[in-house]
């Protein structure tokens, strides 16, 4: 999508857990330790952050403030904790929900990338299924086939 459409700004979260290769620091992720991340939270940088199987995610409050006031068509990519905190504390923010095509093709796509372990597969599986259920959340749902028709869709909604 950013190839395509270069003025829509992607945030680049924080989290604590290590990197996976190839993932640069400042590109993928901010990667932080716990008190960096937790001093964050305690200083209110965060717009909104949540754990996931003991690692912690957030996105910072400044880049995004700044991109909105310039005018610029701003992307999270959050998961629903983070969306509803959003929700709560950024009114006209529009909420989309990327849906997986089917929970297998979802158990195909985790499998093949070969970065996670199996346990960690089956928590991720698991909560896949409580985030679908609470896709309904969400302002718009787009169910992801393909990534070019998912980064087709987002940009129009994006540029509307």
């Amino acid at each position: 999508m950013r190839a395509q459409r270069p003025d829509i700004w992607l945030s680049v979260s924080v989290t604590t857990r290590a990197p996976r290769p190839g993932e640069v620091n400042g590109r993928e992720y901010h990667f932080v330790n716990d008190a960096v991340f937790d001093a964050m939270v305690a200083r209110g940088e965060l717009l909104e952050w949540a754990t996931f199987d003991g690692k912690k995610y957030g996105t910072p409050k400044a880049p995004v403030a700044a991109q909105t006031a310039a005018g610029g068509a701003t992307l999270l990519e959050i998961d629903i904790e983070g969306a509803r905190q959003v929700r709560r504390t950024v009114p006209g923010a529009l909420l989309v929900f990327l849906a997986p095509p089917s929970r297998e093709e979802l158990a195909r796509r985790l499998t093949g990338r070969g970065t996670e372990p199996p346990d960690v597969i089956a928590r991720r599986l698991e909560v896949a299924r409580q985030e679908i259920e609470a896709g309904r959340e969400f302002d718009i749902t787009l169910v992801n086939t393909s990534v070019k028709d998912v980064c087709r869709q987002l940009v129009t909604l994006m540029t509307a």
